[in-house]
């Protein structure tokens, strides 16, 4: 769990940290910040959804970083991975984008880990406070969650499919605190009519409000049953960007890598069955996806990196600094229509 500094001067930060955060202190308070420079995260897979995830984290100030990819970098790495530099074809995609890395924030503690996270075992993750997957197979998710969970560990994934983007939280009993404007009475004789009676927000004070939600695992989430009255009519209201998640994540588990544009012809069509075999094993009509979802799932697009990247660090950030209401449980971005919703989905 998040350390619980001691410590003198601005609550166990320095005064050069003081200086460097200032604005962000300002913003969400010194505690929440105290909260982050304590925090160690994991964050597997320094593709570009990686790499904004990584800078946002690093800017943030948590305590340490630690990337870990076991791939080498390849020519659509450089689409819109920001942090490897050029002629690094065929390096370590972790070790790569160390440097780049490390400099954005000195006071971070900066580390590239070359391995495979399949070959982890479960005690390496306990070092973190928070993990990040992304780039990874549906199994390798689910198991590693379950660990999270097992360990109290908050645990976040986020997939980019060509203008399309998706995260998923698992927090566990999250317990957080928001800020809210307090509600005052209005003084007699201030004003005339019933209204002087009423409670008003008075938007010149506020208060922290403390909260407690709980998430469910991966898992749950994913396996909901469709097929109970009050999921039916659930369906109508949720995004069909769920339905996608499920197809291209079954994509990648049978080809071992995602929808490529060099291979559109092949993918385009494996998709398209992919997804009539998924929604009908989740009981629902393939109508929830028409075929031209297929035109726009292929590669990483920068801008939707970017804004996945900006969601999925402020998510990692307000779960280690204990601030403001998480999304629960999953976020998905359209980048066709340019607008994301949140869903929370599980076995309630």
């Amino acid at each position: 769990m998040v350390e619980q500094e001691g410590g003198g001067g601005s609550g166990g930060i320095s005064e050069e940290e003081a200086a460097q955060y200032d604005r962000q202190i300002r913003l969400w308070g010194l505690e929440a910040q105290r909260r982050l420079r304590a925090s160690r995260v994991l964050l597997v897979g320094m593709k570009g959804l990686g790499a904004e995830v990584a800078k946002n984290l690093i800017l943030a100030g948590v305590k340490g970083l630690t990337m870990l990819d076991h791939q080498q970098v390849s020519q659509q790495d450089t689409r819109a991975q920001f942090l490897i530099p050029v002629g690094s074809l065929g390096r370590n995609r972790a070790e790569a984008s160390l440097e780049r890395a490390q400099n954005l924030n000195p006071m971070v503690d900066v580390k590239a880990d070359p391995e495979n996270i399949e070959n982890k075992a479960e005690d390496f993750f306990t070092q973190f406070d928070a993990v990040c997957l992304t780039c990874c197979s549906r199994c390798v998710m689910v198991k590693v969650d379950q660990i999270c969970h097992k360990n109290g560990i908050k645990f976040f994934t986020g997939d980019i499919f060509g203008y399309y983007g998706s995260m998923f939280a698992n927090l566990g009993a999250h317990e957080f605190v928001e800020e809210k404007t307090k509600v005052t009475k209005a003084s007699q004789g201030v004003e005339d009519g019933p209204d002087t009676k009423k409670a008003k927000l008075d938007s010149t004070e506020t208060t922290m409000v403390k909260k407690r939600v709980v998430f469910c695992q991966l898992k749950e989430a994913l396996a909901v049953d469709w097929s109970s009255e009050k999921a039916k009519a659930a369906l109508k209201r949720t995004a069909p960007d769920y339905f996608l998640l499920q197809v291209l994540l079954k994509f990648r588990a049978d080809k071992g890598r995602d929808p490529l544009p060099e291979s559109y012809a092949e993918d385009a069509e494996l998709l398209l069955r992919i997804r009539n075999e998924v929604l009908d094993s989740l009981g629902v009509g393939a109508g929830l996806l028409p075929d031209d979802f297929v035109s726009y799932c292929f590669s990483e697009m920068a801008p939707v990196c970017a804004v996945l990247g900006g969601v999925l660090g402020q998510e990692v950030v307000k779960a280690l600094s204990q601030r403001d209401p998480p999304h629960n449980n999953f976020f998905f971005f359209d980048g066709i229509k340019g607008n994301g919703v949140v869903e929370c989905l599980g076995p309630h």
